[in-house]
């Protein structure tokens, strides 16, 4: 099947390379590096080590499937729009809707982790837990809602104290790290039975592989980006690279020093478990940086994922799976505004349950349907589009169907319950549209 083209009002390209790399950062540099990695490490034990390098091993196929589909049709909407071009409605459909739900969920999370991030710090109530949520999330809409150069700016300063706090530990844990981790880092089977290694390190990778997509923001604003043949490919691959090493870097030395049953156990209490090791280091002062790192990572997050779902629900208002008003844009053709304050709203309202407790195994399988539906469409590319060897796309086809395998059961029935409902939607859509 080939893939079509589509028109309509476009937004302003103002993004180059270093801005689409940050908002890739800004994307990926939150819960996967603060909390994702603790929650893996008790599933897996040492063996989240290996899990990181699977998990990094399939985020490439899925990254370069990305890249190529994007530089070729480079618009708002990510694989929802990619999906639809090449695959046909159904699954282009699907790929949207399991963005929306999943990120629409990780947002709210977001939120309320920043929050609970807040009240910890400044030793606060645990009842302004959902207040400050809440204005947190209509801070950050009225950010989003300025413009993407406002949004970019901004977010500038949180990938860069995000990352400073990442590196002052990494730097002062590596002392620590070496005398202490070896019988910490050399058994990656822990007190596991063989037999229930591998699937310890299957669900392990599955999640680890989640905290690694961040990147597919840079393709949901593809039609926002200078020069986006040349800029989303580098943007993209830039923003992989320094994630892998980062992830790989602070999984060993928070390893390393606190050992993995501990920093499991403790992240399954609520403890944030960088903290911790970093409490083992020499300098004073990291612990206290590595928690306004937190924060900014949180924010990051909240930020890039509004922007990426207002995108992403404007291209369904294109296609007509959306109501035609969500896609209004503002007079200086920058934002969608109408999309932008939907996304609000329906973050807000995840927010206000105050549950900060969504599972990460349903975005896990979610996200690995979004990328199996990614790499599909990359399959259809003609060679004249095709950046990268067909045998990548179709790794990442079989490596995301398959790691959809181990998600505990019950997110996968959750998740393919959503399916099914999305789908009744895009019927009854449908079928208004030919009235």
């Amino acid at each position: 099947m080939a893939c079509s083209q589509a028109s309509g009002h476009q937004l302003r390209r103002q993004l180059g390379v270093t801005g689409a790399t940050l908002m890739g950062l800004g994307a990926i540099l939150g819960t996967g590096v603060f909390v994702t990695i603790g929650l893996a490490t008790g599933i897996a034990g040492p063996a989240v080590i290996p899990a990181l390098v699977l998990a990094a091993g399939l985020a490439t196929c899925n990254a370069l499937s990305s890249a190529q589909l994007a530089a070729a049709y480079p618009v708002s909407g990510g694989t929802y729009e990619h999906g639809y071009r090449c695959l046909g409605p159904w699954l282009g459909f699907s790929a949207g809707w399991v963005f929306l739900a999943a990120k629409g969920a990780s947002a709210a999370t977001a939120a309320l982790g920043f929050a609970g991030y807040l009240i910890n710090s400044l030793a606060l109530a645990d009842e302004a837990l959902v207040p400050i949520a809440t204005l947190t999330v209509v801070g950050v809409t009225g950010l989003v809602l300025a413009g993407i150069r406002r949004t970019n700016a901004v977010n500038r300063g949180i990938v860069a104290m995000t990352l400073a706090s990442l590196l002052a530990l990494i730097i002062n844990g590596l002392p620590t790290a070496w005398q202490a981790g070896g019988p910490n880092l050399t058994d990656f089977t822990g007190t596991r039975a063989d037999d229930a290694l591998a699937p310890a390190l299957l669900e392990a990778t599955a999640l680890m592989f989640v905290a690694y997509t961040g990147y597919a923001r840079i393709a949901t604003l593809g039609e926002e980006v200078r020069e986006p043949a040349r800029t989303i490919p580098r943007a993209i691959i830039i923003t992989l690279i320094v994630s892998m090493g980062l992830y790989t870097a602070v999984g060993l030395i928070v390893i390393a020093t606190v050992g993995a049953e501990r920093l499991g156990a403790l992240t399954q209490a609520g403890a944030a478990p960088l903290q911790l090791a970093a409490a083992h280091f020499a300098w004073p002062g990291v612990p206290q940086l590595l928690a306004i790192g937190a924060l900014t990572a949180m924010l990051g997050v909240l930020v890039n994922l509004i922007l990426g779902l207002s995108r992403v629900l404007l291209a369904m208002s294109r296609r007509g799976d959306m109501p035609a008003g969500v896609g209004r844009i503002n007079a200086a053709g920058t934002t969608p505004y109408v999309a932008v304050l939907i996304v609000g709203g329906a973050v807000l309202g995840l927010a206000l349950i105050g549950d900060i407790k969504t599972t990460w195994s349903f975005s896990a399988f979610t996200v690995l349907v979004y990328y199996a539906i990614t790499n599909a469409a990359a399959l259809t590319l003609p060679a004249d589009q095709r950046r990268y060897p067909r045998w990548i796309a179709t790794l990442g086809v079989a490596g995301c169907g398959f790691l959809t395998l181990w998600i505990e059961t019950s997110a996968l029935l959750a998740g393919l319950g959503l399916i099914a409902t999305g789908w009744v939607w895009h019927s009854t859509a449908r079928r208004l549209r030919h009235r």
